[in-house]
């Protein structure tokens, strides 16, 4: 198995997928908005407090990004990691409130604290497994599988909360969406931590090496030797856990758990993930093209809020700028196969 799973890895090698000429374009682009954003309006964009207040906003996108990078280099999608996350934000907000209301203190409250991130985070790996159970048991597509669980799990939420916002946390809890390290947000250093592990997942692991060659090409990591369903399993179960931690940084950051917040987020991990170089047919994808998609998404945010720019507007250009990159990237790909066959 290791002797054919070698065999295809030179293959995909010597096919050029691991080259990645869009790093560069990503990177030119980032310093584009930065300088477009700088000389629009130095005096907000250029400050400390608005760098400050970018590097909190992040981490939510980011863990969101992760996920579905990974998921749509399996081939696959998840529609379903905001509803995840709020799932999983909701059933850790209960607990929270209960233990505001009881007014815990020392060990008490350090256990329900450590009882909230268990729980949340055994929802987000149950809400993913069982995503992955339908799509590699029945082999329905991804996209409507997670576009069911999506109204199930928020659905779940709804009966639990009866729509309302939970809300009132301890203090000490929200230290982790609002604290900082010398300066340095405790979140973002959350993030740069998941961005690490990642990318060492998906390039020095067995699992990433076939998690790359089941979106390459399903029917040939199948005959090569990988076990399919149990690789696409991981996945949704990956991108489920990295959903329930986003879920627990909404609790910290808004002090409140809401089962329709964020829904936004889908469209922006998305862009996020094709921006970073991930191919929409799946197999290929780098965690640096997606530090830099973050970056650039990011200064643009900071420019619409600068600009007093109204959400209507924000999300029209996030996608028509959706629609642009997947064009760009077509466009982009049928050139260099035409390079390739001369």
């Amino acid at each position: 198995m290791n002797k054919k799973l070698a065999g295809l890895g030179e293959t995909l090698k010597g096919s050029g997928l691991l080259a990645d000429g869009n790093l560069v374009k990503l990177f030119a682009v980032t310093v584009v908005v930065f300088v477009a954003m700088s000389a629009i309006n130095p005096d907000l964009f250029l400050t400390t407090a608005n760098f400050r207040s970018m590097a909190f906003q992040l981490p939510e996108l980011g863990f969101l990004a992760i996920a579905t990078t990974f998921v749509i280099i399996s081939g696959g999608i998840d529609l379903s990691i905001v509803s995840i996350a709020n799932l999983a934000g909701v059933a850790g907000a209960f607990m929270l409130a209960h233990a505001r209301e009881t007014e815990q203190t020392g060990v008490e409250l350090a256990a329900t604290f450590a009882l909230v991130f268990a729980v949340s985070i055994v929802i987000g790996c149950l809400c993913g497994w069982i995503n992955g159970f339908f799509i590699s048991r029945f082999n329905i597509p991804p996209i409507l599988v997670t576009l069911g669980t999506m109204y199930l799990f928020t659905g779940i939420g709804l009966v639990l909360t009866k729509g309302r916002a939970i809300s009132g946390f301890p203090d000490s809890f929200l230290v982790l969406g609002n604290g900082d390290v010398f300066g340095v947000p405790i979140l973002l250093i959350m993030l740069v931590a998941a961005l690490i592990v990642a990318a060492y997942i998906l390039n020095k692991t067995p699992y990433g090496f076939k998690l790359r060659f089941l979106g390459s090409n399903p029917i040939a990591s199948w005959f090569s030797g990988v076990h399919n369903p149990s690789v696409i399993m991981k996945t949704y179960m990956l991108s489920g856990l990295l959903a329930a931690i986003v879920g627990i940084i909404f609790l910290a950051r808004m002090n409140s758990a809401k089962v329709d917040y964020g829904n936004s987020y889908i469209l922006h991990a998305i862009l996020v993930a094709l921006l970073g170089g991930v191919k929409p047919e799946g197999g290929y994808g780098k965690i640096t093209g997606i530090v830099l998609a973050l970056i650039s998404l990011q200064f643009l945010t900071s420019g619409f809020n600068m600009l007093r720019l109204n959400a209507f507007y924000k999300d029209l250009v996030w996608g028509a700028l959706l629609l642009l990159v997947m064009v760009i990237n077509h466009i982009s790909g049928k050139r260099t196969l035409k390079l390739k066959g001369k």
